[in-house]
């Protein structure tokens, strides 16, 4: 058991046994002769006094050394103690959301009992969908980036200042993208690096990686040669990032094959958002926003002239609107990408800052709505490859969608595509807006007619419409046949309590 487990499991005894005898804070310092912020930091798991301060508590408290001391808890705080000992719980990043483990101590402590109930129901459901711990740290990089707007001032400006120290010697700036020359000759010049485009092409194990980092003197940057010179451009950018940035802890692969820390999952965002920043400046993309956005009627062509000019893949373009929508123009975004195989869609990556209903019961397998923009794009592409079209980058599209028996709408736009590294596989990436009565002062194409509007629910097995009101309906109403009949079951219930009672 670690020092740190130790000190918690004997703070959290101490201020249960401080609170059952009735006795506040600085009271109970007292009478052991402490000062009330060591008890705190006592109880917070951060301080673990000495034996005879211990013997002293122990008195005042009327509690046995030994059973004070004991790392073992009661039979019904068996849960408890089995989660704070988690490497879940101890990875759990609660410093970048103003909290420690203390914190979460004196909440349990309170009603361990009840606190001990809901962890074991919550392990159990983490066991039974096999959440797995690098699920579980996502999941919290992803509220990170949310509470936070995506937005990180302190990388702009790390952007900006890279920009000034290697922009003029190396050709790039305000009026000049940064080519992909200029990223190699600064990381192999400045930083000392050596690239490799061959090794991952020579070994098929390593195909489905875009790059390998080897640290070393000189380090080694392996990258997959199949790659569009955009997507080697963002991987060259990006580990300029974790150079400049000075971010140890990171990961070697890309895609990530090992996640061991929250702090490691952070440092690969913070060095993407860099990467991004540095191939789509700030002020650049604001302006094309400002323009795209004063647009009186829908037209995709600005889309497709920002992703030729900053040479940029749909999902850095799009993912770079994440971070600056909400920051300078006050609207919150939701950026969603899927993949398909066969018939099978899943969703890869999301960021939900307008409270979007991402479809729920994913866990049980259910089928999303197909009219997703998302989806749909990703039908219409493999329609068209079942025609014999090549086109792996069609243009963009969009629709204005209202959520079933709900007033909610959103606009959404996004772009379909086929993976370069693993064929047959087809990839979306979607954008949107909730709309509110001021939406179209910012963003003026919303009101174009010709936008097609669609009513769309969260997945087929939630889905009320008919199978002649949906042509694209993908499975049967199951999970709201269950619920119509879980309700007409206990309506009968309650007519007949009712009637014995009159």
């Amino acid at each position: 058991m670690s020092p740190n487990l130790v000190n918690i499991i004997f703070g959290m005894k101490v201020r249960q046994a401080r609170t059952e005898n009735g006795l506040t804070l600085s009271e109970f310092a007292s009478q052991c002769d402490l000062s009330p912020s060591y008890v705190t930091e006592i109880e917070k798991g951060r301080k673990y006094p000495r034996a005879d301060k211990i013997m002293k508590i122990a008195e005042t408290l009327g509690k046995e050394y030994d059973d004070l001391v004991s790392i073992k808890l009661a039979p019904s705080l068996t849960y408890l103690e089995s989660t704070l000992s988690s490497t879940m719980l101890q990875k759990f990043p609660f410093s970048e959301f103003g909290l420690e483990t203390g914190d979460l101590v004196n909440l349990l402590t309170r009603e361990p009992e009840r606190a001990s109930a809901l962890l074991h129901a919550i392990l159990e459901m983490i066991r039974r969908y096999d959440v797995k711990e690098e699920d579980f740290l996502r999941a919290a990089l992803r509220s990170y980036q949310e509470i936070h707007e995506n937005y990180f001032q302190d990388l702009e400006d790390a952007a900006l200042a890279f920009t000034a120290d290697f922009g003029q010697a190396y050709g790039f700036g305000a009026e000049r993208m940064v080519t992909q020359q200029a990223l190699e000759q600064i990381l192999t010049r400045v930083y000392g690096y050596q690239l490799d485009y061959e090794t991952i092409n020579g070994d098929d194990r390593l195909s489905a990686f875009r790059s390998v980092f080897v640290p070393g003197r000189p380090s080694r940057l392996l990258i997959n040669g199949r790659l569009y010179s955009r997507q080697i451009k963002f991987l060259l950018a990006r580990e300029l990032g974790y150079q400049f940035l000075q971010l140890k802890e990171r990961s070697q692969t890309s895609t990530p094959d090992e996640v061991k820390s929250f702090r490691q999952l952070l440092n690969d965002f913070r060095a993407a958002y860099f990467g991004g920043a540095l191939l789509i400046p700030r002020a650049a993309i604001l302006a094309d926003l400002e323009a795209f956005f004063a647009q009186e009627t829908w037209d995709p062509q600005p889309l497709m002239d920002m992703l030729s000019g900053y040479d940029v893949t749909p999902e850095m373009l799009f993912y770079r609107f994440s971070e600056l929508i909400p920051q300078h123009f006050g609207i919150p975004i939701h950026f969603l990408r899927y993949h398909q195989v066969g018939d099978e869609y899943k969703l890869i990556k999301h960021l939900n800052m307008n409270q979007l209903n991402v479809p729920s019961g994913l866990g049980l397998h259910e089928h999303y709505c197909r009219r997703w923009l998302s989806v749909r794009l990703l039908r219409e592409m493999a329609e068209r490859q079942s025609a014999g079209s090549t086109d792996r980058f069609p243009p963009p599209d969009v629709h204005i969608s209202r959520f079933l028996n709900s007033e909610d709408r959103y606009v959404a736009f996004g772009f379909a595509r086929s993976l370069v590294l693993t064929p047959g596989v087809n990839s979306s990436v979607t954008v949107g807006f909730r709309l509110t009565p001021d939406l179209d002062r910012t963003v003026r194409f919303v009101t174009d007619p010709a936008i097609p509007h669609v009513v769309i629910n969260e997945t087929c097995e939630r889905c009320p419409l008919t199978a002649e009101e949906c042509r694209v309906r993908a499975a049967p109403p199951l999970t709201l046949e269950a619920e119509q009949e879980n309700a007409a079951r206990k309506s009968a219930l309650n007519r007949v309590i009712a009637q014995l009672r009159a």
